[in-house]
């Protein structure tokens, strides 16, 4: 019997960070799983640490919440001080050594769901979270006649070749726990070889999961996890920012530099202060650059700046909710971001939602959300190579109105295709053509 697409279509989503009132990597997760059940019906399948967050916003929602026992969650605390140093978090340890956490979880929706997958319950299983892809998920075992769907998943991106020094900082020579975890943790492979479809969050992964487990390209497709609210689009009947640029604003004018991200050193919020101390004195006095975030670089960040005598062009804001960060980016005039390894790169679009033009470093997925009609790309070949195109990507936007109108407007067009609606859209369009591939395959047999 074929399954009809003319009803809503019956999804289980598998997302273990899921939380609206987080950051990162859970609220990314929240923002896939809120859009999706817009358009389908819904089995939410996530993590009970959520679950507080969740039914505030959702209490008649049809979503399952899974605890850890509790020996895990003894275990998680020590985890995470075997696996920090001075307060910084070692990532590489870290994942590693919280993987029984997830594992845990892992089985647990498949003894929950397994049976219901083979009855055929549901149209299709999405997993969605964790998003680095070196994670298995059991239930596809289950879905011999149901479709499954893994990702965004993204990661695995090494730092470029020019900055080794940067990598050893952040602790890359741990980054062998990522091999030995591909061939050890039972169900990987199996996961990634029978997936229906993988979505990819940037070609660098896309690349890597086709090599690395020999799957021809049709199914693999390029779909970065990143997506965009209602809230981060000035309205247009608003007299937005975007609305008051034009190209007869005068080149004398005070220029805002906008940086939005953690103060670590990837992120490299040193290079954009080092990049206006080699503006001219004439466009250095029009430029006023705002650092938004914190982290453990910060103090060494504001010793710089009083090193370099920029105490009167640079303010740290210091930590911002994200919903508040909207206000920043609605003052700013350019979008600064040279961040060296990047996956999601959300600050980004948001810069572009409100007519930015960014310049970022041509690595990761920040290097394919801004286009040349959007802003400049700097190839990372060194550090002093960055700071001086970033210097130059500066001067040409302050000195060439016409210029910077037209990638202002230009970066919100292009934002407006990571809309969270539109990104709903693309990814049940998906689910149809996933599921009359099986019923064709059904018929077939």
């Amino acid at each position: 019997m074929l399954k009809t697409t003319a009803r809503k279509l019956k999804v289980l989503l598998i997302i273990e960070q899921c939380n609206p009132d987080d950051v990162s990597v859970p609220l990314v997760g929240y923002r896939f799983y809120n859009s999706i059940s817009q358009l389908c019906e819904t089995t939410l399948v996530t993590h009970g640490r959520n679950k507080a967050s969740l039914e505030k916003s959702h209490p008649d929602r049809d979503i399952v919440y899974l605890f850890e026992s509790e020996l895990n969650r003894r275990y998680y605390p020590f985890a995470a001080w075997l696996s920090s140093i001075q307060g910084k978090t070692i990532w590489p340890l870290r994942l590693a050594l919280t993987y029984p956490i997830y594992a845990e979880f892992n089985h647990s929706v498949y003894v929950r769901f397994h049976r219901a997958i083979e009855q055929g319950e549901y149209d299709i299983v999405h997993a969605i979270t964790p998003m680095m892809p070196r994670y298995p998920v059991k239930v596809v075992r289950a879905c011999a006649n149901t479709p499954f769907v893994i990702g965004p998943v993204n990661g695995g991106i090494p730092y470029p070749k020019g900055f080794r020094s940067l990598a050893i900082r952040e602790f890359s020579g741990l980054n062998f726990l990522r091999w030995v975890g591909r061939f050890l943790i039972p169900g990987y492979r199996e996961t990634y070889q029978q997936a229906n479809k993988i979505l990819a969050g940037s070609k660098y992964t896309a690349s890597l999961i086709q090599d690395l487990f020999k799957i021809s390209s049709d199914r693999i497709v390029l779909f970065h996890e990143n997506g965009l609210t209602r809230d981060f689009f000035p309205m247009s009947a608003a007299c937005s920012s975007v609305d008051n640029r034009t190209d007869s604003y005068p080149t004398d004018r005070p220029l805002s530099l906008l940086f939005v991200g953690r103060l670590v050193p990837y992120k490299s919020a040193d290079i954009v202060i080092e990049a206006v101390s080699l503006l001219s004195e004439a466009v250095r006095d029009r430029v006023q650059l705002t650092i938004v975030g914190d982290g453990p670089e910060r103090h060494a960040l504001q010793r710089q700046v009083e090193r370099l005598n920029l105490q009167r062009s640079i303010h740290f804001a210091g930590w911002i909710a994200h919903a508040k960060t909207t206000q920043f980016y609605r003052k700013a005039d350019i979008f600064c971001f040279p961040s060296l390894r990047e996956f999601g790169g959300a600050v980004v679009l948001e810069a572009m939602a409100h007519g930015l033009p960014c310049i970022v470093v041509n690595h990761g997925g920040i290097g394919e959300y801004v286009t040349d009609d959007t802003g400049f790309r700097i190839e990372p070949v060194s550090r002093t190579g960055i700071v001086r195109a970033l210097a130059e990507k500066i001067v040409l936007l302050a000195n060439n109105p016409a210029l910077h109108d037209r990638m202002s407007r230009c970066a919100v067009a292009r934002a407006r295709m990571f809309a969270w609606e539109a990104k709903a859209r693309r990814i049940v369009a998906l689910y149809q053509t996933q599921i009359k591939k099986s019923e064709v395959m059904v018929i077939s047999v």
